[in-house]
């Protein structure tokens, strides 16, 4: 076999592993949706600076992109990017080696975030995309010495590298200078995402069946059973490790365990297997959110998250905290260490300045984004931070009163709350809502729009026999999450949601 034939093979092999990877995670339709965008990204990125030789800033999206996302979604960004971006440049031998070198940079992109803990500055994230773009001209140079040198010599090779050394050197200067400019703003919008696609909708399957003929047995019955409360719900899909999967049988995760032990705790339920499942995993937490949701979970099944599984989660919360005061430049992770901090005890001091950093991002509509100030205002973001600004002990500041009337003008005339304004009602935003209005002493039982539902009505309007809540009304899905979200709401406890007495 030639140099040539045998370099391929392992490369084919390699690429196909990797689309492999990608497939075998099975990722959403909004998950493939978001890598193809980026995919898109990169290719236009390196279109667009076409008249700039080997400065273009496609290594970084993809790098950025791994970081963020993870290894297999930073695996084809960088090699569709490649293949997309070649019906410009041209299509060659090249360009298998292309894909296979930019995919590895998603690769090793999500090695960094995994060892960091997503939480590099703007300086280390570029220096790893300056690393990036000169692993990637050796791996083009290697590409060309395998396919249009005669001998594969190293001093072949070492030939190949200095005449293509300016090239290189000219890309890696200009993905630092690309990840300098936009690097740490894309990284915190790319973690907005990956927070929102760690929440998996999966069909019900025979639990739907079940409901099916429960309901249709009730309804033939002379006198219809009492419905089950969200609280029996949450326990009868508990798993046997003690935490929370999406729905009954899926797996515990940290997201599903910590939201329902809170919606436990809420409506007075001590529950010593989520307890335990969150202590359990604690030491493993190096994720800011995964963080703070576990403090929040521990707390509220009063469990200490100081010594959870011989873990201090409030000094690592701490140790992830900026200059600036916040939880890497977002309004909804500083809003959840606040509300953490607050429930594990901690003093006016240790949450000042993330409070105060909290209060500078508010929109001119009263409202907040979770990237800060000028981005759209939202309900869930802007819910969060008006419960962490009035646990910092601002309650009736005028950076709460305004963002109150930003979400008392946004409900909808069901008496729930969107997502975002405009859009349909859910649960999630409508309990986020309530949260927010009962910790700034708003009545929710007392808040109609246009003589609207109150938003305790809507969610009582999405709670079926069996106790569980649906994310919406034209939604069949009731995620383990959002009945022990809208559980909260009903039970009227605000974060941070410490145990009953």
């Amino acid at each position: 076999m030639t140099w040539q034939l045998g370099s391929f093979a392992v490369l084919g092999l390699a690429l196909a592993g990797g689309f492999a990877w990608y497939e075998r995670s099975h990722p959403s339709s909004k998950v493939l949706a978001l890598v193809a965008t980026l995919a898109a990204l990169a290719a236009l990125g390196r279109v667009a600076f076409a008249p700039l030789p080997n400065v273009k800033p496609i290594t970084d999206i993809v790098l950025l992109s791994g970081f963020a996302l993870g290894g297999a979604p930073g695996f084809a960004v960088g090699a569709v990017a490649a293949l997309a971006s070649n019906v410009v440049f041209g299509q060659g031998p090249w360009t298998p080696w292309q894909m296979g070198a930019w995919g590895l940079c998603g690769v090793l992109g999500a090695a960094l975030g995994a060892v960091s803990g997503r939480r590099l500055g703007r300086v280390p994230l570029a220096v790893a995309c300056g690393v990036a773009g000169l692993l990637f001209g050796a791996i083009l140079d290697f590409s060309t010495w395998v396919t249009f040198s005669g001998a594969h010599t190293l001093d072949g090779y070492l030939a190949f590298s200095a005449t293509s050394l300016t090239f290189n050197v000219v890309h890696a200067v200009g993905n630092v200078a690309f990840c300098l400019a936009f690097g740490p703003a894309f990284v915190r919008a790319l973690m907005r995402f990956r927070e929102r696609f760690e929440i998996r909708w999966e069909p019900a399957g025979a639990m739907a069946v079940a409901i099916v003929v429960v309901v249709a047995a009730l309804a033939a019955a002379p006198a219809p059973a009492r419905a089950a409360s969200p609280s029996a719900f949450l326990l009868s899909v508990q798993n046997g490790d003690g935490g929370f999967g999406g729905d009954r049988g899926q797996p515990s995760t940290p997201l599903y365990t910590a939201w329902a032990a809170m919606g436990l705790a809420a409506a007075g339920h001590r529950d010593a297997g989520a307890a335990r499942y969150l202590a359990a995993i604690a030491p493993r937490m190096r994720d800011v959110g995964d963080v703070e949701r576990t403090i929040l979970g521990l707390v509220a099944q009063g469990v200490s998250p100081r010594r959870a599984g011989g873990t201090d989660l409030v000094a690592r919360l701490l140790r992830a905290r900026g200059a600036d005061g916040s939880w890497q430049r977002q309004v909804n992770l500083t809003a959840f260490a606040v509300l953490a901090l607050r429930a594990a005890g901690a003093g006016d001091r240790q949450v000042r300045s993330g409070v105060r950093w909290i209060e500078g991002e508010a929109n001119r509509d009263g409202g907040f984004n979770f990237a800060g100030r000028g981005g759209p205002s939202g309900i869930d973001d802007t819910a969060g931070a008006v419960q962490a600004l009035v646990a910092g002990g601002d309650r009736r500041g005028r950076v709460v009163t305004r963002a109150v009337r930003y979400l008392l003008t946004r409900q909808n005339p069901d008496g729930g709350f969107p997502l975002l304004p405009g859009a349909g009602s859910n649960a999630q935003s409508t309990a986020w809502a309530v949260q927010a209005l009962l910790a700034a002493g708003r009545d929710p039982g007392r808040v109609r729009r246009n003589g609207s539902r109150t938003p305790l009505a809507y969610l009582r309007t999405l709670t079926a026999g069996d106790g569980s809540v649906r994310y919406s009304r034209t939604s069949r899905q009731t995620p383990v999450w959002v009945t022990g979200q809208a559980l909260t709401a009903l039970a009227r406890r605000p974060l941070p949601i410490r145990p009953r007495p």
